[in-house]
């Protein structure tokens, strides 16, 4: 491959994650400069401790849209921050478990009835925003933004096209149902003239991300923490799958817990900024199975990209331009996938819900959940994903496994 040949390749990576990479802030409040800066600056981050033998590449992790919306409205942009730091050292704690007793204990520690239900919880629990956001409204539907049925006509249109692109799509433009989505509702909008200018206008071409440091809140860490579970498992999956991509075992070299550790490194840099927590993107993870790049330095030149876009001022404002209806169109689709992927783990991994212990577990996450079940002690208190996530790791570690079946009836 030539020299010319893997900048190119790397620009074209950050081509495929772009949409999602930039949905992620734009939902929640974050800044787009910024979380471009972090998904490059986490990428270098990554392939330091992982010493550059992998080909993939790190972006804003969509498990934590719905912490990040109610932390922002709770606790403000610095408090999440300072709860998506400890989110990040529970990464590095875990990594720090597989390299002394092995990747088995994730597993023992997270089995699929523990995880499942806290990503159906994480992808339903942000339900009510989608729909509201897709007819025109603010996130909790207290203000109108767009006009009913111009909302519901450009909704629609985006979540079509990414369903299309999703299913019929061929080639490389199969791996970008989300920016083709945004892309048709952007047009759609400006036909109907609900789209602002003029914060394009008074932009600057070059500018320096809006970074914000993080203040550290004891009510935002512990809400944060076990949100970590999630990502965390679907990290391994994502090494799992890049490994069968390429034919190498990363799981051994450069080791699970070097990978965990990257991405807790990431992640605790991205957050030490202002920008959304890190993770490994299926995306790119995709395109690099399709074109057969294998060579790690292309994500290299995917994360100088990135930061370099970062800095060019227009592109942030014009980002922020995006209308709500185009988003929660998208919404709609993303989130129910996110509940998705944990119904998945439960059939993939033949979870039996006749089971009573079983049946217990992922009843009352997923009540505790989406219902908004709150414990508190004083000015302490558990809620919503954090709660259900320690709920179902607890009721897991407590509740006896079931009896096998030939210790029932007649022995003889």
């Amino acid at each position: 491959m030539n020299r010319l040949a893997i900048p190119l390749q790397g620009a074209q990576m950050l081509f495929v994650a772009f949409g999602a990479l930039v949905l992620m802030p734009l939902l929640t409040g974050l800044d787009t400069n910024v979380a471009l800066f972090t998904a490059g600056f986490g990428t270098l981050l990554f392939q330091l401790v992982t010493k550059r033998q992998i080909p993939i590449f790190l972006a804003s992790s969509f498990a934590f849209i719905a912490p990040i919306l109610y932390g922002v409205q709770t606790w403000g942009i610095p408090s999440t921050m300072g709860g998506l730091m400890a989110a990040g050292c529970v990464y590095i704690i875990l990594a720090s478990l597989v390299k002394v007793r092995g990747d088995g204990f994730i597993k023992r520690l997270l089995p699929p009835v523990v995880v499942g239900p806290v990503i159906i919880v994480i992808g339903l629990g942000l339900a009510p925003v989608a729909v509201n956001m897709a007819l025109g409204k603010s996130g909790d539907g207290s203000l109108t933004l767009v006009g009913a049925n111009q909302a519901l006509i450009i909704s629609l249109a985006s979540l079509l096209t990414t369903i299309a692109v999703a299913i019929f799509a061929k080639g490389i433009a199969k791996l970008m149902p989300i920016l083709a989505g945004i892309i048709v509702g952007y047009g759609l909008s400006l036909s109907f003239g609900i789209v602002d200018f003029s914060p394009v206008v008074n932009a600057s071409w070059f500018a320096i991300p809006n970074f914000v440091a993080p203040e550290f809140n004891w009510h935002a860490i512990a809400f944060m923490i076990p949100v970590a579970i999630a990502p965390a498992v679907e990290h391994i999956g994502d090494i799992l799958a890049i490994s069968n991509v390429t034919g190498k075992d990363y799981m051994k070299k450069p080791g699970l817990h070097r990978t965990l550790c990257g991405d807790g490194v990431a992640t605790i840099a991205a957050s030490a900024l202002g920008g959304p927590p890190n993770t490994t993107y299926s995306e790119v993870t995709g395109a690099v199975t399709l074109t057969k790049s294998f060579d790690p330095r292309i994500m290299t030149w995917t994360a100088i990209t990135a930061i370099t876009l970062a800095f060019v001022g227009k592109l942030g404002a014009l980002m922020q331009t995006i209308p709500v209806p185009v988003m929660g169109g998208i919404m709609c689709l993303l989130f129910g996938s996110i509940a998705a992927v944990g119904l998945n783990s439960l059939i993939k991994n033949q979870v039996d819900l006749s089971e009573p212990r079983n049946l217990c577990i992922v009843g009352v996450t997923l009540v505790f959940g989406i219902g908004g079940m709150a414990f508190g002690i004083g000015s302490f208190s558990l809620t919503g994903i954090s709660l259900c996530g320690i709920v179902a790791i607890t009721m897991n570690l407590l509740l006896p496994l079931p009896k096998p079946a030939t210790e029932s009836g007649n022995p003889n």
